[in-house]
């Protein structure tokens, strides 16, 4: 692990050098590379019953496989974005992916076949995943501590907060005309994104600590943030309470409109019900955390969602999976308002040690994490079975999970002090 006087003369140096934009554009901007995946994932999914009659998809649950193809192309090219950008700067690697994703929604809008369309969600992915790492990565390099977490919860907030207009934008789109228009929407926001960070955002990596970009060296940083209990500890944690929602992205559309309540034109307003109470969470959070710390928050998060998950698994089966649809959005709302407390502070302490080598450990992390959520989501998602017990056991399962890789971390501590 970097020395602490590393850590020191890395953040003395790069607030020295800050000459961007102010606290509130920051923020903005960091939000806006992280939401573009948000809008890649969610904006679209009404338009699942399009895709699948356009391109005569036998099996309803394959549309799925545009969630999570895209969710497999943006774990793995995560590995190379922060190891590039540690020897290269943040900025090229941010423009390199930025113009592979447009090359993949460009794909999309034109894609004859299901099949190609999956490749094209899968080059969406592998560009995507350089917003969401290098942003972590960019924050990282001008923040530490409580401070870091404050502005990774704003950012998580707007991110959730996409989410809530996401699918009705989507729906109006389908309104005006195709469902390919959808990524053409994609697309513009891509060159806003572009246009935004070039003009307004400098590098953000000193000279002085750009590492060389060699099979070795990305061996050398991975096996660090591996090493280093606290940041593959939570990582871990974050990997597991991520796949709680990948498991219900990739259910939601046949749980709320085709499969189970046939909510049809109101289905965005049910997922946005519920995404909004992530977006109050962390909102919450970003107040919270400054004073109380990390630790406390993300712990009680945790512990509450694993509470509020198995409440609802008890629930549910008392309804033989088939709840009124007041209940399951009421309890599906709580689980996520718990988890937001909790994954924005996972992601800071996963980062908090890794200063000195912050592009390697967010691409490694954000790697670990987003495969380790597909799988698990993909587990969830596909066992959909006309119920909504498939999506209460992983949510039971994953937390519980995630809470004893909390325990093992902090070695049977929570809520103790620290940042």
């Amino acid at each position: 692990m970097a020395s602490p006087a590393a850590d020191e003369t890395y953040e003395n140096s790069a607030r020295a050098a800050w000459a961007g934009p102010g606290f509130v554009e920051f923020v903005a901007l960091m939000a806006l590379m992280m939401g573009l995946t948000a809008v890649t994932i969610d904006s679209f999914l009404p338009a699942f019953p399009a895709i699948q009659r356009d391109f005569a998809v036998a099996d309803p649950n394959r549309l799925q496989l545009l969630v999570y193809v895209y969710m497999l192309g943006f774990g793995t090219a995560q590995l190379l974005y922060g190891p590039v950008s540690d020897g290269t700067g943040r900025r090229p690697a941010l423009i390199v992916g930025i113009g592979i994703y447009l090359a993949g929604s460009v794909l999309a809008m034109l894609a004859p076949t299901f099949e190609v369309l999956l490749l094209a969600r899968a080059i969406q992915g592998v560009g995507g995943a350089a917003g969401r790492v290098l942003a972590v990565a960019i924050v990282r390099d001008r923040y530490e501590g409580r401070d870091m977490a404050r502005v990774m919860s704003f950012c998580m907030m707007v991110f959730l907060i996409v989410p809530i207009l996401a699918p009705s934008i989507g729906g109006a789109v389908l309104l005006a005309g195709s469902w390919r228009l959808i990524f053409g929407l994609m697309l513009a926001l891509a060159l806003i994104t572009l246009a935004w960070f070039g003009w307004r955002l400098p590098e953000t990596l000193h000279p002085a600590f750009r590492r060389p970009v060699s099979a070795r060296a990305i061996g050398s940083g991975i096996a660090v943030t591996v090493r280093t209990r606290t940041s593959f500890g939570y990582a871990t944690a974050l990997g597991l309470t991520t796949g709680c929602i990948m498991g219900y992205v990739g259910s939601a559309q046949a749980i709320f409109d085709t499969g189970l309540y046939h909510l049809g034109a109101l289905f965005p307003v049910a997922f946005a019900l519920i995404a909004g109470a992530m977006g109050v969470a962390t909102l919450i959070n970003a107040r919270l955390v400054r004073r109380l710390g990390m630790r406390p928050l993300a712990h009680a998060g945790n512990l509450g969602l694993f509470v509020a998950a198995c409440l609802q698994l008890a629930l549910i089966l008392a309804f033989a999976g088939r709840p009124p649809l007041w209940l399951l959005l009421t309890t599906l709302a709580a689980c996520q308002f718990l988890m937001s407390f909790a994954m924005p502070n996972f992601n800071a302490l996963a980062m908090e040690p890794l200063a000195a080598i912050a592009g390697t450990a967010s691409s490694f992390i954000g790697f670990y994490t987003t495969l380790l959520a597909v799988f698990c989501g993909l587990l969830v998602g596909q066992s959909f079975d006309g119920t909504v017990i498939p999506l209460a056991v992983g949510y039971c399962a994953l937390s519980g999970l995630s809470l004893a890789m909390v325990l093992w971390t902090e070695r049977g501590r929570l809520f103790g002090t620290g940042p």
